[in-house]
């Protein structure tokens, strides 16, 4: 078998033929390879007809086009999480902080009320929704009509959340925690984004190993993809997280990072969540996780040159200014004009 990778290039840079990567002004698509578990390696021209998924833009998700990366502002209701755990643990300071990630930018919100850093505990069921089903019902309240995410793998916090105005699901299992999850998804008719995790918090980062991280990520995606569309789920509405840091040394994460557009392939929106990972304190020398913003910000750009539409952060305003730049370096403008 045979992965295909796009190689991309700045519009900027790239020959004024080559076509946009899912409708994504500021990315090109120059040319095509093809890589094999073996080693192989060719490279070929884009086939309009035969490489059309890498050039359709996927389906808008909660009313965003996605033809350029959108930002997800994270709002961690709980008190154990790895980079701001208790600061927002109150309702009241979680629907004031996603209202400051909203005013700096955020596209949308992801509520989550219990914590997936290496090592945490399960939350109970009615913890996690008495944790999030208020501030989403708050936010809702005050008027917020951005797109709002609820980070759970359980289905009757989904449920409770959509129930409260949450627009999108986001399961760090990919529907394999709770199996009911599925259903809820199918019924309510709402996007999911799948992750792909190697174990569960309290034993994903212990000694993991893949054959080819990225091509096992990238398979295991698409198994997921399969699961979900089995269960009746629109696959307009999937999208896919490699799921950085979640059963990944470093050398694991720099890769699936490098050879994130292969997932483009599978046809979803991408998502990428490394914000203030610990990988990024590891090359960057951050012990602290809120010191890691720098490494967060080229994360993210690399992110975006490898065409990931969503991007899940902590520093939304920060991000958005580095976007701005990347997106004026990399659209196609006239040399020289004002």
């Amino acid at each position: 078998m045979s992965y295909l990778l796009p190689i991309l290039r700045p519009a900027s840079l790239a020959p004024t033929d080559a076509p946009a990567l899912r409708g994504q002004s500021a990315l090109r698509l120059v040319c095509m390879q093809e890589l094999g578990r073996d080693g192989a390696l060719t490279e070929r021209a884009v086939d309009p007809m035969s490489d059309s998924i890498f050039l359709d833009p996927p389906a808008p998700i909660a009313g965003l086009s996605l033809t350029r990366p959108a930002l997800m502002g994270i709002v961690n209701v709980t008190p154990d999480s790895f980079s701001d755990g208790g600061r927002f643990a109150t309702q009241d300071r979680a629907v004031a902080h996603a209202q400051r990630l909203l005013a700096e930018g955020a596209d949308i919100l992801d509520i989550g009320g219990e914590s997936t850093r290496p090592g945490a505990a399960e939350v109970a069921v009615e913890d996690e929704i008495a944790r999030t089903a208020p501030v989403i019902a708050g936010l809702r309240a005050a008027g917020v009509t951005a797109a709002i995410s609820i980070d759970t793998r359980k289905a009757r916090v989904a449920e409770a959340a959509l129930h409260a105005g949450a627009d999108i699901v986001n399961d760090v299992s990919a529907l394999t925690w709770d199996r009911d999850m599925a259903r809820v998804v199918a019924d309510a008719g709402v996007p999911i984004c799948l992750m792909h995790a190697q174990g569960t918090p309290q034993t994903m980062q212990k000694d993991p190993k893949y054959k080819d991280v990225r091509f096992d990520v990238h398979d295991w995606l698409a198994a997921a993809m399969d699961r979900a569309l089995a269960a009746g789920i629109d696959p307009a509405r999937l999208i896919l997280d490699p799921g950085i840091g979640f059963g990944k040394t470093v050398a694991h994460n720099l890769a699936l990072l490098s050879h994130l557009a292969l997932l483009h392939g599978l046809g979803c929106a991408i998502l990428l969540g490394a914000s203030r990972k610990r990988f990024i304190g590891v090359l960057g020398a951050a012990e602290q996780a809120d010191a890691r913003l720098p490494g967060s910000l080229a994360v993210a750009l690399q992110g975006a040159a490898q065409g990931a539409q969503i991007l899940r952060v902590h520093d939304v305003g920060e991000t958005r200014q580095a976007l701005a730049l990347w997106r004026a370096m990399s659209e196609k403008t006239e040399l020289g004009g004002t």
